[in-house]
């Protein structure tokens, strides 16, 4: 089996490799190794690099078990609370339904 590498976008990439140096910088202030930060999350130390260097290729639930080691875990839910353009198109939808009932 073939392994996939994932593309991104340069922006894309970009907010990668700054939660990764967020992390990497979340890390540090905690004075916590490489090495214990992985044997906590459950990772080796590898993958805890990859995570620090924006990969892509790692998964979401390792990035979880790092943020969960640092006491970030809970960040993730700030991601998509305030959806303000999924917002619009709702309410975009709503008024133009309104008005087609009323024609």
């Amino acid at each position: 089996m073939t392994e996939r590498k994932t593309i991104l976008l340069p922006n894309n990439q970009k907010i990668l490799t700054t939660l990764g140096e967020n992390i990497k910088l979340a890390r540090k202030r905690r004075k916590l190794t490489s090495t214990q930060v992985a044997e906590r999350a459950n990772i080796v130390r590898s993958t805890l690099y990859l995570i620090e260097k924006g990969a892509p290729g790692v998964t979401l639930g390792s990035y979880l078990q790092v943020l969960f080691v640092l006491g970030l875990e809970k960040d993730l839910l700030k991601i998509t609370a305030d959806d303000e353009l999924g917002r619009k198109l709702q309410d975009a939808r709503l008024l133009n339904s309104k008005d087609f009932r009323k024609g």
